[in-house]
């Protein structure tokens, strides 16, 4: 099994907020992982999680699979953690998720698949998930992925025991309670009371993953909305970058603009950028830090 827990050979300095980065890919876009580990370590980040591609498709971003973060964690022990992921629809979903389980996997996804979002293959990957005490993240996007967000609550209150982590643009558009489906990164003003919103606040099991430009697009629409809804979610959204980007800085680093958003949101408040940065992820994931 990988020691896939093992303490972080890149520890914070004493002042500094440890961070954790949820969403991550190898190869990403044809990007290097060496440039992939250097553009990590720029941003700052402590640990990262990499998630990997199923057997087709590469997460419509060249992602790599299961074998190729497998790799990367090996090569840098205590810096880099893996998920197992399978498309959820054909039979090598079960023996190949459950492959990676047994190997150190500490979650499954990113599932980021044509079904809708409570069907029987997706009940599938959380019979998994329940078996496996592991959480699985899912990219909710409208007639591409996960389909059907509304019906989204059906899952939670079948799985109470599975942790599932929001993530993509249907996700996070649905801040609002007024949201065009069709529209992807929405700009108007946020009308509270979305179902992202209810499904964070009624739901244990329901967590969100902040990465990406529809994580930051949800916040940047309407920062007022923003900053009370980050306070009031606080125990419930997780950082992650979802970043293509090689520099690991700039304008063009939207995992860095996701950090420097959550530090100005939160107020300077270090006790909740502790908890999106660090210590949500660590307690859904069970790390021995």
């Amino acid at each position: 099994m990988l020691l896939t827990t093992a303490a972080a050979s890149l520890a914070p300095a004493a002042d500094e907020i440890p961070i954790l980065d949820i969403h991550q890919h190898t190869h990403y876009s044809g990007r290097p992982d060496d440039v992939l580990v250097a553009h990590q370590r720029k941003m700052g980040i402590t640990k990262t999680i990499l998630l990997p591609a199923g057997s087709k498709y590469g997460l419509a971003a060249q992602a790599g699979g299961n074998d190729t973060v497998v790799k990367v964690v090996k090569e840098h022990p205590g810096e880099y953690l893996f998920f197992a992921n399978e498309l959820p629809d054909i039979p090598e979903a079960r023996p190949v998720i459950e492959k990676y389980l047994k190997m150190g996997a500490i979650g499954i996804g990113e599932q980021k698949f044509p079904v809708d979002c409570d069907s029987a293959a997706m009940q599938l990957i959380a019979s998994i998930a329940q078996e496996y005490h592991v959480p699985v993240l899912m990219h909710f996007q409208y007639k591409t992925y996960n389909l059907g967000i509304e019906n989204f609550h059906k899952m939670l209150e079948k799985y109470p025991k599975v942790n599932f982590i929001g993530h993509a643009q249907t996700f996070w558009a649905n801040i609002s309670k007024t949201n065009d489906q069709s529209v992807l990164y929405p700009k108007d003003k946020v009308i509270p009371g979305g179902i992202t919103d209810r499904l964070l606040s009624d739901y244990h099991n329901m967590f969100g993953d902040l990465s990406a430009g529809s994580g930051f697009n949800a916040f940047h629409r309407d920062p007022e909305h923003g900053r009370e809804f980050l306070k009031r979610h606080q125990n419930k959204l997780l950082y992650g970058s979802d970043c293509s980007d090689w520099d690991g800085f700039g304008p063009k680093c939207s995992g860095a603009n996701q950090i420097a958003q959550m530090k100005e949101l939160s107020g300077g408040d270090r006790k909740i950028q502790r908890k999106i940065f660090w210590e949500n992820s660590v307690k859904l994931f069970r790390l021995k830090v």
